[in-house]
């Protein structure tokens, strides 16, 4: 697993990664936003002051075969070697480009993630699942593979706006909700929208050990892990379809509204409490809105269920809860089931 820093002081635990990660050359991979939001606060570390540095379009329409082919070339064209080390610096569409193609280049060099947006910080970079977009499909081309340490450094997140704030904290929420009520409290009375950096700080701190104990038990999602995945089967449908029309929603919002049709699935299946249920969706639909689908969508989301990597066979797995912290993988749900799941989501409370 990676070593996971929750960094006060950037610079001087940067320096400590460079030193335990022996390497030839080092890159540094930035999207167009954050080379001028975030690259600034770490132009001028000593140890990056000859390392080549290689941007990529922003957004996460960008992660796909042509963008990550773009950073092999760019690699191979400044002399990397299987020895050099790849620093990820940015949100995670970043990390998980930039550690896929670390995965792949000359079959595997070392990278370093410095998430720079809060999705990132509690999710992206944490874990070691890489990948991109492929043919529509959200992550659908990746491979597991652990950066050499992941730099966790909260003052980034002043460059955030709110929507972005948001899209990171939805992955808190899933954190909460299969942890326990204590953290899934904490989360719906944290203004997120104001937010205090400090304790924030200490709360990813919490989301990030939620999801390291995870991974630590199950890496490669053979069984706990996919306790993770709460959220998503529904979520990246969601995703992907808003991609298909062009219209690409942030990851964090897909999950929060993954989060209200798996929670009502939860309700009706495995018996989560419908007060617990409805003050979740109460935070979400306050903070995340709406996504305009309607009926006629339903054959196109369920088509979308069907390739999630989760399933087995043609069967549409969903992890759900039977309260909080009471997790239930491997659970299925007819067409039907899902329909009224999505009826819930639209009309809601």
């Amino acid at each position: 697993m990676s070593k996971v820093i929750l960094s006060y002081h950037l610079h001087e635990d940067l320096a400590i990664a460079l030193s335990g990660c022996s390497h030839d050359k080092t890159f540094v991979l930035t999207d167009t936003t954050t080379r001028q939001l975030c690259w600034p606060l770490l132009s001028s570390h000593p140890g990056l002051r000859h390392a080549h540095h290689i941007t990529i379009p922003a957004t996460d329409t960008h992660k796909n075969i042509d963008t990550l082919a773009q950073v092999w070339a760019e690699l191979g064209d400044n002399g990397a070697t299987r020895h050099s080390c790849l620093i990820c610096l940015g949100g995670g569409m970043v990390t998980d480009l930039g550690g896929f193609a670390a995965a792949t280049f000359k079959r595997g060099i070392n990278y370093i993630n410095i998430p720079t947006t809060l999705l990132a910080m509690v999710d992206a970079s944490v874990g070691g699942k890489t990948g991109i977009n492929f043919r529509g499909l959200k992550n659908e081309v990746g491979a597991f593979a652990d950066s050499e340490c992941v730099i966790i450094h909260t003052p980034f997140l002043s460059t955030l706006d709110s929507d972005n704030l948001c899209s990171g904290y939805a992955e808190m929420l899933k954190h909460g909700l299969i942890a326990d009520d204590d953290t899934w409290a904490d989360l719906l009375n944290f203004d997120i929208l104001h937010p205090d950096l400090q304790l924030l700080q200490q709360m990813v701190g919490q989301s990030v050990a939620v999801k390291e104990r995870i991974v630590e038990e199950d890496p490669h999602e053979n069984g706990i892990r996919k306790a993770l995945n709460l959220g998503h089967t529904i979520g990246h449908a969601f995703e992907s379809w808003a991609l298909k029309r062009k219209q690409p929603i942030l990851h964090g919002f897909a999950v929060a509204y993954g989060l209200v049709s798996e929670l009502y699935l939860s309700c009706v299946k495995t018996g989560f409490p419908s007060h617990k249920m409805r003050a979740t969706v109460s935070y979400i639909k306050e903070h995340y809105g709406q996504l305009p689908i309607t009926c006629d969508d339903y054959p196109v989301l369920l088509e979308l269920m069907t390739h999630d990597k989760k399933n087995q066979g043609d069967t549409i797995n969903f992890t759900l809860l039977g309260d909080i912290g009471d997790i239930r993988i491997n659970q299925t749900a007819t067409t039907r089931d899902i329909e009224e799941a999505l009826d819930f989501f639209r009309e809601g409370l």
